[in-house]
């Protein structure tokens, strides 16, 4: 089946969005240009880019349409928007260039809005909790300005979660004990959102939103489920169990790969 999904205009690479990260790799290699002395291929530019790199794949490739026919995948998708991505983009950002940037009317304002670490962790395990409730996500899967309004305010929260760990400025991070504090609490937090797929899926099982549009584009039978165009497991009571458990994986794995790499991110940067 996923030659239909290719010919039906499915598995599209989003040129408008790589032109746009194109955009933002140049303006990033010219500040860091000016205002320090880094080069290109040092290990925080090395970062950026790769963060740029995941974000063209999870969100301008193909894979995002392909992320849609399974839970576990959607849940990967998620998971490295938000888990991987935002730490990746702020350790790849040296101190002087954020001092420079920071000076700007503009990032002081945003910076004001959305730094504040600890509401937005809130805010964001309860926006992706009620994003991932059925009769929430089915309706919000119908209307694309709205999903992705909603997956927007998700990412630029999530900065504001991951910044006391990988903070550009080393004043505002947190001290190693902070740091494990905060890390278990968010991990605390998020939870319901894991656990309402594994219920869900103990329970009755829970359809996929995603699914049914990309069927119902195709003009396929209403009979034809997720398992025409995956493998089993996919689709299944097991693939919606997989999903809260990645989820939780994917998020520890974006707490180890912080602390490790934003220990090492401020001498760089001087």
């Amino acid at each position: 089946m996923f030659y239909e999904v290719l010919l039906w205009g499915q598995l599209v690479w989003n040129i408008p969005l790589l032109v746009c990260f194109l955009g933002i790799a140049i303006l990033y290699a010219y500040v860091l240009k000016q205002f320090t002395n880094l080069k290109l291929h040092n290990k925080q530019p090395l970062l950026f880019f790769l963060s740029l790199g995941l974000l063209c794949l999870i969100v301008g490739s193909p894979l995002s349409a392909i992320s849609h026919l399974s839970f576990s995948l959607h849940m990967m998708q998620m998971s490295i928007l938000y888990f991987i991505v935002p730490p990746l983009i702020l350790v790849g950002i040296p101190d002087l260039m954020f001092k420079q940037v920071f000076k700007l009317p503009m990032i002081k304002l945003i910076s004001k809005l959305f730094i504040t670490p600890k509401p937005a962790l809130f805010l964001f395990a309860l926006l992706f909790l009620m994003y991932h409730l059925p009769d929430v996500l089915n309706v919000v899967s119908q209307y694309s300005f709205i999903q992705n309004g909603f997956l927007l305010l998700l990412f630029m929260l999530s900065f504001s979660m991951w910044w006391p760990i990988v903070s550009p400025d080393p004043k505002q991070r947190f001290y190693k004990d902070q740091k494990k504090r905060y890390a278990f609490l968010s991990g605390l937090i998020l939870m319901p959102a894991c656990i309402l797929f594994i219920f869900n899926a103990l329970v009755d099982g829970i359809d996929n939103p995603f699914l049914t549009q990309i069927t119902a584009h195709l003009c396929t039978p209403t009979q034809t489920n997720s398992l025409n165009l995956l493998p089993s497991p996919f689709n299944t009571k097991f693939d919606h169990i997989m999903a809260g458990t990645l989820m939780l994986g994917m998020h520890k794995f974006g707490i180890m790969l912080s602390f490790r790499l934003g220990s090492g991110s401020k001498s760089e940067g001087d």
